[in-house]
C-alpha cells in the first residue's frame, strides 16, 4: 500500500514522517531558530528523503497547509537553504500565494511569517 498521491511510502510511514518533521520544526521554533532542509531530513526516521527530493516539497506543503489552517502560520517558514540566501525555497512562496497570502517583497513576507511562527511556539 502506498501513500495517497503515490509518494512511494505507506500512508502510516508518510504520516509518521510528517509528525517527525513537524516536531523538529516546532523544536526549532521554540528556540526562535531555523532548520536547513538537510538537517530536517536527517531528523526524519520513518522515511528517507534527500534534501532535494521533490517529495519533501509535498510533505512540507502538507504540513504548512495544515498548520496555517489551524491558525499557527506556515511552520515550514523555518526550513531554509544551507548555503546561499539562507531562506526557504521558491515552493514556500508559491504555497503562500496558493494559501491566499499576497506580498510584493518575498523577503519581507518571509521575515514577517518567521516572526509569526516564532511567536506562536516560543
Amino acid at each position: 500500500m502506498t501513500a495517497k498521491g503515490g509518494h512511494g511510502f505507506s500512508q502510516a510511514d508518510w504520516d509518521k514522517a510528517k509528525t517527525e518533521a513537524r516536531d523538529a520544526m516546532i523544536a526549532r521554533a521554540k528556540k526562535r531558530g531555523m532548520i536547513t532542509y538537510s538537517d530536517l531530513v536527517d531528523q526524519m526516521q520513518s522515511i528517507k528523503l534527500g534534501a532535494h527530493d521533490p517529495r519533501l516539497s509535498i510533505l512540507l506543503d502538507e504540513i504548512s497547509t495544515e498548520e496555517d489552517a489551524n491558525g499557527r502560520g506556515m511552520l515550514t517558514v523555518l526550513v531554509v537553504h544551507k548555503v546561499g540566501d539562507m531562506e526557504p525555497g521558491k515552493g514556500f512562496y508559491e504555497l503562500a500565494q496558493a494559501l491566499g497570502r499576497t506580498f510584493s517583497d518575498p523577503q519581507e513576507f518571509w521575515i514577517d511569517e518567521l516572526h509569526r511562527v516564532h511567536a506562536e511556539w516560543s
